[in-house]
């Protein structure tokens, strides 16, 4: 089953290293037969929240939210790329998500977290966990964490290591199979 994902990349720092993970995982997905498409805060550009897209009167919200919303109601499941910030998520990436709410909802997300020391990025992933939860696009139970993401992927998102292909592709099909799962369920109704 084809599935639609966004990845959702947090990084908004000029030398990130972040994109590479982005790039591995945007490539792994359209090679399992996915439409992966990125979502990079970088890019977009977003001004710190003021107003969610939920709060504009239909029509009204800005043209790249208006894209975002319709991708996101199009979506099967969410992947989600944070490095840690001082033990904690991105500024970008919780600002990147808290733009939408009733988007995300009845779909899984995935979390692939990163950082140039030995952790990986776990300690941004149990945080991203429990606002995920609240954003109703709970986390499947496994995580992706990328330890010294400055040597275990190149520039265009090649992994050094074979541990690495073989952990991302346990991930993803875990992740896919919480994402057939609930889209299933969605086509069969949601719970009032």
């Amino acid at each position: 089953m084809r599935l639609k994902v966004p990845v959702l990349l947090g990084s908004m720092r000029r030398d990130r290293m972040g994109i590479r993970a982005a790039r591995l995982l945007l490539r792994t997905l359209e090679a399992r037969g996915h439409e992966a498409t990125l979502v990079d805060a970088m890019e977009l550009k977003l001004p710190l929240l003021d107003r969610m897209y939920k709060e504009y009167p239909t029509g009204e919200a800005p043209d790249n939210l208006e894209k975002l919303a319709s991708l996101y109601r199009a979506a099967d499941g969410f992947i989600i790329v944070s490095g840690e910030y001082n033990h904690g998520i991105q500024p970008g990436m919780k600002n990147l998500l808290d733009y939408f709410l009733e988007e995300y909802f009845w779909r899984p997300s995935g979390i692939v977290s990163y950082s140039q020391g030995a952790f990986g990025g776990v300690r941004a992933a149990m945080q991203l966990r429990m606002t995920l939860a609240e954003l109703g696009m709970s986390s499947v139970p496994s995580l992706m964490p990328i330890p010294s993401i400055q040597n275990a992927l190149s520039e265009d998102g090649v992994p050094a290591h074979e541990w690495l292909t073989k952990s991302l592709a346990r991930f993803l099909d875990e992740f896919e199979w919480y994402a057939r799962a609930l889209k299933a369920e969605r086509a069969n109704g949601l719970p009032r």
